[in-house]
C-alpha cells in the first residue's frame, strides 16, 4: 500500500501516519526527517540541503523529491509507504511522477477550517521539556503550568488565530489543487470531516479498502 496524506496544517496527519504505519506494517516517510536524515548522513545531497537550511533558503522542490526518490528505493518501502508532507504542490506531483514514484491513494483529511483554527490556537508547548498540552483536549493539571517540570506553558507564533488562517490561505492556494491533481487519476479518496482520532483512522481504512 502506498499512500499519500493529504490535508491542512492541524488535520492530525503526522498522528494518523504513526497509526496506519502500525496498522499497515509499513513506514510514514516524513519530508521534515527525510531533510534532517540527509543532512546527518553527510552525503553530497545532504550537503547541499545544509546549504539551504543554513542560509535560510527554502529548499528546492528538485531536492526534495530527489531525496524522496532515494528514501522509497529503500528496503524497508518495498512492501508500502505513507508519505506525510509531500508533495505539496501540483509540480512536486508531476515530478514524482516524472520519476515513477508510484501512488495507490491520496487521502484527503477533510477538516473545516474553523475546526483547525480551533485545534492549533488551543496548543500549547512547555520550552523546558517540550511537553505538548491543549487547553480543551490535553490541559494541564495546572492552568498554564508543564506537568513535568512546572515550567510556564507557551504558545508557538503558528498557532496563534491569525497565524492560523495565513497559513490555512497557503494550503488552499497551492496544495489544495492536488485534490483535482490526483482526483483526474482516479487516486483520490475523502475521509469527511470526522471529529474523533480513531473515526478518522477508521475512515482512511474503510476508503483504502482495508
Amino acid at each position: 500500500m502506498r499512500l499519500i496524506l493529504m490535508g491542512a496544517p492541524g488535520a492530525g496527519k503526522g498522528t494518523q501516519a504513526d497509526i496506519l504505519s502500525n496498522v499497515l506494517k509499513i513506514p510514514t516517510i516524513s519530508t521534515g526527517n527525510i531533510l534532517r536524515a540527509a543532512m546527518k548522513d553527510g552525503s553530497e545531497l545532504g550537503k547541499r540541503v545544509t546549504d539551504f537550511m543554513d542560509a535560510g533558503r527554502l529548499v528546492p522542490d528538485d531536492i526534495i523529491i530527489e531525496i524522496i526518490h532515494e528514501r522509497l528505493a529503500k528496503e524497508d518501502c518495498q512492501n508500502g509507504y505513507i508519505l506525510d508532507g509531500v508533495p505539496r504542490t501540483v509540480p512536486q506531483a508531476e515530478a514524482m511522477e516524472k520519476l515513477g514514484i508510484v501512488i495507490d491513494y491520496a487521502v484527503s483529511m477533510e477538516v473545516a477550517d474553523e475546526t483547525i483554527t480551533q485545534r492549533m490556537s488551543g496548543r500549547r508547548v512547555c520550552p523546558d521539556c517540550g511537553g505538548s498540552y491543549h487547553i480543551m483536549a490535553r490541559p494541564p493539571k495546572r492552568s498554564g503550568l508543564c506537568d513535568k517540570c512546572n515550567a510556564r506553558l507557551h504558545q508557538r507564533t503558528d498557532d496563534l488565530p491569525e497565524t492560523v488562517k495565513n497559513r490555512l490561505a497557503i494550503y488552499h492556494k497551492a496544495t489544495k489543487p492536488l485534490e483535482d491533481f490526483y482526483e483526474a487519476r482516479g487516486l483520490l479518496r475523502l475521509t469527511g470531516e470526522q471529529v474523533e482520532v480513531g473515526a478518522t483512522t477508521e475512515a482512511i481504512l474503510r476508503v483504502i479498502g482495508r
